[in-house]
């Protein structure tokens, strides 16, 4: 049932306004009422106030709800409004700081939304579902909050979360961040201070599929290169995110080609009834500087583009190299139309640097005086979205665009040294790698009533590559016929143009059996021309919310991904033996978990899950290799004539502990234990490269009402980190330097070692200041990262300085901050 609110609503500018006039003379009453109101005026004009709007929908259909009623908790008196025609509501003068809204609409579960920041110089637009309700004739109980572990996907049910622009900037050492934040996250990982490549449950970073608007794309991160999904610095701009999903296992049927997580990452639309603008400033994200605002109030079309540029020295672990990024992102909202409604959105961005040898120390992970290269590397994506109400029950969203990925190496050996007025310069690698991606893509939603709906889809993507890399780099096949110290020939290590498609369908259901019970089952599809291979993949969760505040779940998925690009088109230069036959990677995933929501905000989630991998790519000879292992560096192995024959597990445990924002303080804690493990062709199961074994998180916050009204606030937060060594292989040093430096490394026990644990403790202090006139907020914190200075270690090398296997250490104290100015 509709909730009651037994205070009046105070009118929101959506409610009727009367025309009637009166001829009456004014009453000495009336005159001191009119004399109080003109006194009271300046204070009205500088009241502490901001404007709450949105849109309220149905979950399923995504049909807007006209009449639902929005109040916000604790307001006295009460303020509320009811959406109009069109679903949407508007709050004139909500006041600054973390407010609560609930919603309700007959028919449907009612909702809270917990933690809404309300500060000056921005409006807050809120885009809320509604779910219906299968007994809406009984009486419904507020208890659930629009928390965390409500997706926006509602057919995600376990091992998924969402975040938001807010998080990524609340918490410490997240560096404005995506791939970073999801760190706090149970299951996830990055013991790792140089990339922000996540380790999902023991899987590789390659396994992560990157989703924009609906447009997947390879790595959304500046210095990226084929085949990764991770760098050193996130092209992806936080200040465009609205409200959005991570999943971490199981799935639902719209995903495909991934095997480890999924980022569903969403673009907000500008507003579409003021002029608004961002200046940010940032010692690790840059500077940047976005725009919003209405390109018609009438059919509520709007635009929203960012505009950033930074000198990240801190991205760059192991090298004193500096790089430099720049990006570009946007978002068109067309408004509402006769045709439906169509968005244009897109980013890009260019990062360069340079490891120039005789400027390095000879503990950089670049450390070579007679070396120096150049890497530079471009990543963009465009696409158009069309969403088209077919009914008031179902809706065709479709999308078509493009993505780009383009990274350009080159290295130059000197012989004799940088200072040697002789030396001579000779190119030793030059690297070329071109991916274009353009993908076709409609999905249409059906619901046919409120227990069931129905969602099903296509994605095509096709691949256009061009892919040439040469080297002559210290390599021992190479002769040097007449002695000049330059290698006579390059080494075809790659050489590909021409095209790939890769076709998927899906279709899934959902059936409510009652408010409490539900189940849901799919099926994926998918389909690759470039060696005709083909998989089907069923999906299916069952979840039950056996108390009002408990709920357990089931799920199971089997997930296939081809094989990263680097790899599936490697073909060896000496032995002409490729690896295009190699099949989707596949992995069955089973998760059972159970939710406890209690009393004053707290959770705690338990999830336990199973994955058995297979037809993982390992060599026909014996040996340790698998594919698994691929895609924590900036480049892969070469390894031609692999075979599907690999396979592996993951299990684990994950425990969540959440204390959500509320009187002033959060507290987060996460923890994983878990195992990785893989069987190559020698029949030896060892660990993964990423069988770290335990991850642990701890995260507090705290806020401070300061000033008139509490409208300002001073922040500190912290986060401590500890994750168990990374598996790693040791390098056969004698063999290293009869390969003239190349390292070789022990086959037998490859993942034999582990580094030392790793151990982080960032603080963060901040304070948030709405300007007196309400038209302009500030926001400024200071990060300390690794206070403790601790030197975790990167990786164990062969230095060609000193001849030797020396570690390369991770970034020490580093103090990041950022200022922000909204008007």
């Amino acid at each position: 049932m509709e909730a009651k609110v037994d205070k009046e609503l105070r009118p929101s500018s959506f409610a009727a306004r009367t025309n009637t006039q009166t001829t009456q003379t004014m009453s000495p009453l009336r005159l001191r009422s009119l004399f109080s109101a003109a006194l009271l005026l300046p204070s009205l004009l500088f009241a502490q106030t901001q404007v709450v709007k949105g849109t309220v929908k149905d979950a399923d259909s995504q049909m807007t709800l006209p009449g639902a009623t929005v109040v916000l908790l604790g307001s006295d008196p009460i303020m509320g409004a009811t959406t109009d025609m069109d679903g949407r509501f508007r709050l004139d003068q909500v006041p600054f700081g973390r407010q609560q809204l609930q919603v309700s609409f007959l028919g449907y579960k009612p909702t809270v939304i917990p933690n809404v920041l309300v500060t000056a110089g921005k409006e807050v637009v809120l885009d809320i579902a509604l779910v219906a309700s299968v007994e809406s004739l009984k009486e419904v109980e507020i208890t659930s909050e629009r928390g965390k572990d409500r997706t926006v996907n509602e057919l995600a049910k376990v091992s998924a979360r969402t975040f938001s622009l807010e998080e990524v900037t609340r918490y410490s050492g997240g560096r404005n961040d995506v791939a970073r934040l999801a760190t706090n996250f149970a299951g996830v990982s990055a013991a790792n201070d140089a990339r922000n490549d996540i380790v999902v449950r023991g899987n590789s970073p390659t396994g992560l599929l990157w989703r924009i608007d609906g447009l997947p794309i390879g790595t959304t991160n500046h210095f990226g290169t084929l085949g990764t999904t991770g760098g050193p610095v996130s092209a992806l701009n936080t200040n465009l995110l609205r409200t959005s999903d991570f999943l971490s296992g199981a799935f639902p049927a719209e995903y495909g080609n991934a095997n480890a997580a999924v980022f569903d990452v969403k673009f907000r639309s500008g507003n579409t009834d003021e002029h608004e603008f961002t200046a940010q400033l940032a010692a690790f994200s840059g500077a940047e500087f976005m725009a919003e605002g209405p390109i018609s109030r009438k059919n509520q079309s709007s635009y929203l583009v960012s505009y950033r540029y930074g000198i990240a020295g801190a991205a760059a672990t192991g090298t004193s190299a500096i790089p430099y990024f720049q990006d570009l992102a946007f978002k068109l909202n067309f408004g509402k139309s006769k045709l439906g409604r169509f968005e244009l959105f897109g980013m890009g961005g260019r990062s360069n640097i340079d490891f120039i040898g005789a400027e390095l120390d000879s503990t950089d992970l670049f450390a070579d005086p007679t070396v120096d290269s150049y890497f530079t590397s471009d990543v963009a994506l465009i696409g158009l979205s069309h969403f088209l109400q077919l009914d008031e029950k179902s809706y065709l969203r479709s999308t078509v665009g493009t993505t780009y990925l383009g990274t350009s190496f080159l290295q130059d050996n000197i012989i004799g040294g940088a200072s040697d007025q002789n030396a001579v310069r000779y190119r030793a690698t030059e690297a070329l790698d071109n991916e274009q991606r353009y993908t076709v893509s409609s999905q249409y939603n059906r619901k046919f009533s409120p227990r069931f709906s129905l969602r099903a889809g296509v994605l095509n993507e096709v691949y256009d590559l061009d892919v040439d890399w040469t080297d002559r780099d210290r390599r021992a096949g190479i002769p040097d016929v007449n002695g000049d110290g330059i290698p006579d020939f390059f080494v075809q290590v790659r050489d590909v143009q021409g095209t790939i498609n890769l076709f998927q369908a899906y279709a899934q259901g959902e059936y409510k059996f009652t408010d409490e019970l539900s189940f849901t089952a799919g099926l994926h599809g998918q389909y690759l021309d470039f060696n005709e291979d083909v998989m089907v993949a069923p999906r299916t969760a069952l979840a039950w919310q056996f108390r009002p505040r408990q709920r357990v779940t089931l799920a199971y998925g089997l997930h296939g991904q081809l094989a990263s690009l680097p790899v599936l088109l490697f073909t060896d230069p000496i032995t002409g033996a490729n690896n295009r036959d190699l099949e989707f990677q596949k992995a069955h995933h089973v998760v059972l978990a159970y939710d406890h929501r209690f009393e004053g905000d707290w959770r705690v989630k338990l999830e336990g899950y199973h994955q058995w991998l297979y037809d993982l790519g390992i060599e026909d000879t014996t040996s340790s290799y698998s594919v698994v292992n691929e895609g924590a560096d900036f480049i892969f192995s070469e390894r031609g004539g692999l075979l599907s024959n690999g396979t592996g597990r993951n299990f684990g445990v994950e425990l969540t502990v959440e204390k959500f924002l509320s009187k002033g303080y959060y507290a987060l804690l996460t923890t994983s234990v878990f195992d990785s493990r893989y069987t190559s062709s020698d029949g030896v199961e060892r660990n993964t490269g990423f069988a770290n074994d335990y991850v642990f998180n701890a995260l507090f916050g705290k806020e401070w009402g300061i000033g008139k009204d509490k409208r300002n606030a001073l922040t500190f937060d912290t986060k401590f980190t500890t994750s168990g060594g990374r598996p790693f292989s040791p390098i056969d040093l004698e063999a290293t330097r009869a390969n003239l430096g190349r390292e070789v490394y022990v086959d037998d026990q490859a993942y034999s070692k582990r580094y030392d644990a790793y151990l982080r403790l960032d603080v963060k202090f901040g304070v948030r200041i709405n300007g007196k006139g309400g038209k302009v907020s500030h926001q400024f914190f200071m990060d300390l990262q690794n206070v403790t200075d601790r030197e975790n270690i990167f990786v164990e090398r062969y230095n060609r300085v000193t001849d030797r296997i020396n570690p390369v250490y991770q970034n020490g104290f580093f103090p990041d901050f950022m200022y922000r100015v909204q008007f």
